[in-house]
């Protein structure tokens, strides 16, 4: 049930809307509530680890989560027949590649995360589709006709709006999010270059590893404490959470079609609201309100432009 491009940071897999399943009404029905809840677990895995983070040092926390999700990872791969960690000469840069842009977008993304509204952080995410749909048109020639153009300029208008750079509102953390966003673009482009000799366990398990590892080094430059029992359970929790939104990510692509199952993602904005909200007493304000209707309405644009596309072929 793992795929390639299955991050083991806190966004989930962003899969391109070319290809659309058949699937009747349950089977939408039943996308799209795999999709919420795909997108729900993200969610509370990002408000865990901003909750844990604010008293345990966060390259410490990240290494003690990537070790759960590693564990997991191995009774996954195991249920499943095992996994091969040797992966093809060809596939070894790709690979390196892949696994340090996930490392660099996960510690990125965390730093940001421990230091900006869950709304916030979430809204500009929302971008994440429409970074890929132009990132796959100038690296892999894929078809981009000027409407979905011009709803990738204007969902990226919707991005500064949140950033408003210039402005008193925009940070550091703003443009951490956003190179991490960029890192997560490069991550999932790499992917496609793999061969299919490479399994998509295989990648996961490098890249978790990968994590892991990074953040045990990482946190040699910190005061390193054992964990409260409290502290342990949360990251216990946010690696459960990471899971089930990998699993349900995977699930989700392979019921309904894809073109009516997509647009759901977008419901972790109300997520994050709703969590930040009651965990944080964050709330939006109407800039990033606003920018986030431009993001979203642009992301549902493109999504069902392409559909519409691929019925016609």
């Amino acid at each position: 049930m793992l795929r390639p491009d299955l991050p083991p940071a806190a966004t989930p897999p962003v899969l391109p809307p070319s290809s659309v399943l058949p699937g009747g009404g349950a089977d939408n029905l039943r996308g799209s509530l795999l999709m919420m809840l795909s997108t729900a677990a993200f969610i509370c895995n990002d408000t865990v680890m901003k909750a844990v983070t604010q008293s345990l040092p966060l390259y410490q926390a990240i290494a003690l989560r990537g070790g759960v999700v590693l564990l997991l990872l191995v009774f996954l791969a195991r249920a499943q027949g095992g996994v091969r960690l040797r992966v093809p000469r060809g596939d070894m840069a790709p690979l390196i590649l892949r696994t340090a842009a996930d490392v660099a977008s996960t510690v990125l993304y965390l730093l940001a995360l421990r230091q900006m509204a869950l709304a916030d952080i979430s809204a500009i995410m929302q971008a994440l589709p429409l970074a890929i749909t132009l990132a796959a048109a100038l690296f892999f020639r894929e078809r981009l006709g000027w409407r979905r153009m011009l709803a990738i300029t204007i969902g990226f208008c919707g991005v500064l709006l949140i950033l408003r750079p210039g402005t008193g509102a925009f940070d550091l953390w703003s443009g951490v999010a956003l190179v991490a966003m960029l890192l997560i673009v490069l991550r999932d482009m790499t992917t496609r270059l793999f061969s299919v000799g490479v399994g998509s366990s295989t990648v996961a398990f490098h890249a978790a590893l990968a994590v892991a590892l990074s953040g045990l080094l990482l946190s040699a430059g910190e005061s390193w404490r054992f964990p409260t029992t409290g502290e342990f359970a949360l990251l216990v929790l946010a690696a459960l959470f990471l899971s089930v939104g990998y699993i349900t990510a995977v699930a989700t692509m392979r019921v309904g079609e894809i073109s009516f199952v997509a647009p759901f993602r977008y419901s972790s904005l109300v997520w994050a609201v709703l969590l930040g909200l009651a965990v944080f007493g964050e709330w939006p304000d109407i800039w990033t309100w606003a920018g986030s209707a431009l993001v979203v309405g642009a992301g549902i644009y493109t999504i069902l432009r392409e559909g519409k596309l691929q019925g016609r072929d």
